[in-house]
């Protein structure tokens, strides 16, 4: 009898142990994810607050670059303006020379009021030859920054377009590999410079669940295929829910575990399938925080996969002027 209960004692030791070291790991595994949320927050708003800069600083360079267009202008207004009166005192002072040479015989008086008259004109155009000098430097100067300022400004354009048609191809390229998967909740389209893919929670997950199921497997198997040649990007996976609180003692218990968890079982699957780096991807749980639709809970439940381009090429360009 006392070894009956003695096998019984330890199998209920045993048996007890096992959803112990799985909440344990489920446990380790949240606040994971929660410190990998924190770190992609922090992450998202440096990049926009850079991509504000960028776009500010492309804005001062270009009102700079009017501003310097309209004072080249000014100066070159000027500048023909002083060449007129430059023209016509040197024409005022070939006269005097000429007269000058022609009354030398008439008389000491009349040659010097002459000489006086000449000394005051080749005063008045020496004075205007300095300042055309001048005019004619500082406008070769400005001449110099607005053509750095326009080439940077081109640059940065240039940059950034090539930016854009990259996203472009990007998302058509992955339309493509998810087309067989269009009419199964999966959306891709291109915002604000980014490409967002959108699936529905039912083409990956049975309700309340975060293993995935086979055909969203395989949507996300293609996907990474795709994005594993992109090695200029950043990728954030994120879970959402909809508004529906969740009653469970087992994991997940809310909606925000529920999120995290979703979002980490599609991120392994991804590498788990590809080449990708893991350095690029980054999960994150947003909870019912973040809805497309208050009144379609079905949309709400869903997987973003947010793609950015890598901006550290226009970063380096600002900085290195």
């Amino acid at each position: 009898m006392m070894k009956h209960l003695f096998y019984i004692s330890a199998l209920l030791i045993f048996t007890s142990c096992v959803p112990l070291k799985k909440y344990q790991d489920l446990e380790a595994n949240y606040k994971k994810c929660q410190e990998e949320d924190a770190g992609f927050k922090t992450k998202a708003l440096d990049a926009e607050n850079k991509l504000a800069e960028l776009k500010s600083h492309t804005d001062v360079l270009e009102k700079e670059a009017v501003k310097l267009r309209a004072e080249n202008e000014s100066t070159k207004s000027e500048f023909n303006k002083l060449s007129a009166e430059y023209d016509r005192v040197s024409q005022t002072n070939e006269a005097l020379e000429k007269k000058y040479a022609k009354v030398l015989s008439n008389g000491s008086v009349e040659t010097a009021k002459l000489i006086n008259d000449l000394e005051k004109t080749r005063v008045e155009l020496q004075k205007k030859e300095d300042r055309l000098n001048a005019l004619e430097k500082e406008l070769n100067q400005r001449e110099k920054v607005l053509v750095e300022k326009e080439a940077r400004i081109a640059e940065l354009e240039t940059i950034i377009k090539e930016q854009e048609l990259a996203v472009e191809q990007l998302r058509a390229k992955i339309a493509e590999a998810l087309i067989g998967f269009k009419d199964k909740g999966i959306t891709v389209e291109e915002r604000d410079g980014k490409i967002y893919i959108s699936m529905e929670a039912k083409l990956l997950f049975a309700s309340g669940k975060t293993n995935v199921n086979p055909d969203g497997k395989s949507a996300l198997i293609d996907l990474s295929k795709v994005l594993e040649t992109q090695k200029d990007v950043d990728i954030i996976v994120e879970g959402h829910t909809d508004s529906d609180a969740m009653n469970s003692s087992s994991h997940p218990q809310d909606n925000w575990e529920l999120s995290v968890l979703r979002a980490t079982s599609v991120v392994k699957i991804m590498l788990a399938n590809s080449e990708m780096d893991p350095m690029q991807i980054t999960a994150a749980g947003r909870s019912e925080y973040h809805p497309v639709d208050p009144n379609d809970k079905a949309k709400n439940r869903r997987i973003e996969i947010i793609i950015a381009p890598d901006l550290s090429k226009l970063f380096e360009l600002i900085s290195a002027n």
